[in-house]
């Protein structure tokens, strides 16, 4: 057992499956930036509102609630990768949409927020359903290996995609819409050549109890709990994505290229940090790396919050990015790792629940503070926020702070 553990921590190269997935993962998250960059300058040039650039973020999340239970199951019942493929699809029918509305010109903001609810359905399947499938690809000994691996992908597709939409969307909104539409169908075609996975999973009925079994077993474990509810309160308080349009503009004086430069920092500094996990595992301390990965988030968010110059921007952007990649590989590592794969649906629907509600009504606050007080003041208050929760959640959760290793 000894010796097949070491051969498979070799490389995750060597799993066909995983490697598709990751492709897949690459080219979506891709699209979605491209997309995602579009929306916000369009809708920011078309109504000047900071109010709706949150309400962005509030679309994509009103679907998530009352579609988690839903998501936790199917995953759980039906064939993961036919349900991504879909999801891709579904999210290629989305920027079609905007593709199409925008050069008939009759695409404004209502429109806009429409398409972002429709989005918000589809990643409402589409993420924990992704989470779930991943460590059925690989053996059990490399899962934090392919976490740091997955996250490479969404960090790698995060400095690309957001460059790549601001540059596109400068030479016109029809290139960005159209190059993100043409990746969503790279995205369903990388899924539909993961072979099936090998393990068995028992189908059980249909019952309250068991659609609400993910929740119940996050609530039962301590170490779950105080990773996932850190994770969503600091980027509910700290999230400043949403009003990146607005710092670029106003802030800097910038154009679209602008804001996916500063879209594509975070990423940067976590595909650096990302590529080091992936070669060195977190060892020791890993309770005490989180605390610190989540203090600095906020810190970090606080000081691009009082920048004034591009390259300070980036640079605090960058260690947001860093930061939050440390806490996505932990929390991430140890929800896939201490769930049985029966349940890794469900518990996966959960815990993208708390996640897209940090999110998606973390740019919702942002924006709503923003209308109010102006961009800055709540980048920075909501920096500081989180270095608060980071420190308070150390005492109320002492269980995450004494782990040491994410495995035996």
């Amino acid at each position: 057992m000894a010796t097949e553990d070491a051969d498979a921590s070799q490389s995750v190269l060597r799993h066909r499956g995983f490697m598709r997935f990751w492709c897949a993962r690459v080219a979506a998250t891709i699209a979605f930036h491209i997309m995602a960059v579009s929306i916000g300058w369009q809708l920011y040039t078309l109504t000047g509102s900071a109010l709706d650039l949150g309400l962005v973020g509030l679309a994509q999340f009103l679907p998530l609630v009352p579609l988690t239970l839903a998501v936790g199951y199917a995953a759980d019942r039906f064939d993961r990768r036919i349900i991504i493929g879909i999801c891709e699809l579904s999210l290629a029918v989305a920027v079609m949409i905007l593709l199409v509305g925008t050069a008939s010109g009759w695409l404004g903001r209502n429109a806009i927020l429409g398409v972002a609810l429709l989005i918000g359905a589809v990643r409402a399947f589409e993420i924990p359903t992704m989470a779930a499938l991943l460590p059925t690809l690989v053996p059990h000994a490399i899962i934090p290996k392919a976490t740091a691996w997955w996250a490479s992908a969404n960090q790698t597709a995060q400095i690309v995609g957001p460059a790549i939409g601001g540059f596109l969307y400068a030479v016109g909104p029809s290139a960005a819409y159209g190059t993100s539409f043409a990746l969503f169908l790279a995205a369903a075609f990388f899924v539909a050549r993961i072979p099936r996975p090998q393990t068995e999973r028992k189908v059980h009925p249909v019952s309250l109890s068991s659609l609400f079994s993910g929740f119940d077993f996050i609530r039962r474990n301590r170490i779950l709990l105080g990773t996932i509810s850190l994770d969503l309160v600091a980027v509910l308080f700290g999230a400043a994505v949403a009003l990146l349009p607005i710092f670029a503009r106003d802030v800097l004086g910038m154009g679209p290229e602008g804001l996916g430069l500063l879209r594509s920092a975070p990423a940067a500094g976590a595909l650096i940090t990302s590529i080091v996990l992936a070669r060195m595992t977190i060892k020791d301390n890993v309770g005490k790396t989180f605390f610190i990965a989540v203090g600095m988030f906020g810190f970090a968010t606080a000081v691009f919050g009082m920048s004034t110059n591009l390259w300070l921007s980036m640079a605090a952007l960058a260690v947001v990015g860093a930061s939050d990649v440390v806490s996505v590989v932990i929390r991430s590592s140890l929800v896939q790792m201490g769930t049985p794969d029966a349940l890794r649906g469900r518990v996966s629907s959960a815990n993208s629940m708390f996640i897209g509600t940090s999110n998606q009504l973390g740019e919702f606050r942002a924006g709503a503070v923003a209308a109010m007080f102006g961009a800055v003041p709540a980048v920075i208050f909501g920096g500081l926020l989180t270095v608060a929760f980071a420190s308070t959640w150390m005492f109320l959760f002492p269980e995450l702070r004494k782990v040491r290793k994410l495995y035996d």
